[in-house]
């Protein structure tokens, strides 16, 4: 397998599940905003031109993160949870919180006010989260892809806020999955290679 990511994008998620089950795949670093991996023009492998992509074993291309988390966890499976419930919690943090908050904090292109009504919307969801997490560890009961997606989410609060010190649970949560030893691997490698390229 292959995987086609951008430094600490949603992509990340994907890496910190393969390192989580130990399987064996390829990363191809993509430049985003020349739309180029490895010196070739990465839209003749994804023409959307986002990541995460894959190739799989038998030489399929599959986009969009929630498809790929979804077809990662049934090729390497982890611990056994309720495939309902992961699509329920992939399409929340997929939805309400990557494209519905930090979607628009994270754009140079956003306006101030459609940053602040993020912001806004991200209060209500992040409390949501809080009371589903609080006598909880993982948002299934055990972690799952759903957990890589939500933590790598997380990880965005520290450039775009809002401060997961006003959120006790989120921040343990956060915490508690980024202590994982696969997880910490991932966001290592990957913050590594975001410094480089700043």
């Amino acid at each position: 397998m292959e995987l086609y990511f951008s430094p600490l994008a949603c992509s990340l998620a994907t890496r910190m599940w393969l390192y989580e089950t130990g399987a064996d795949a390829r990363f191809n670093r993509v430049d985003l905003k020349a739309k180029q991996v490895d010196g070739q023009d990465f839209l003749a492998i994804n023409p959307k031109g986002q990541v995460p992509t894959i190739r799989t074993e038998d030489g399929q291309v599959l986009t969009e993160n929630a498809a790929i988390l979804q077809y990662v966890a049934e090729r390497f499976p982890g611990a056994a949870v309720d495939p309902h419930r992961l699509r329920e919690w992939l399409s929340f943090v997929g939805a309400e919180l990557h494209r519905g908050v930090f979607g628009v904090l994270l754009s140079p292109e956003a306006p101030a006010d459609a940053k602040a009504y993020a912001k806004h919307l991200a209060k209500a969801r992040f409390g949501y989260l809080s009371d589903h997490l609080k006598d909880r560890d993982f948002l299934l009961d055990q972690f799952s892809v759903a957990d890589a997606y939500l933590a790598t989410v997380l990880n965005w609060t520290r450039v775009a806020g809002p401060d997961l010190a006003d959120y006790p649970v989120l921040a343990a949560y956060h915490q508690r999955v980024l202590a994982r030893p696969a997880v910490l691997k991932a966001v290592i490698e990957e913050q590594a290679l975001y410094a480089q390229a700043a």
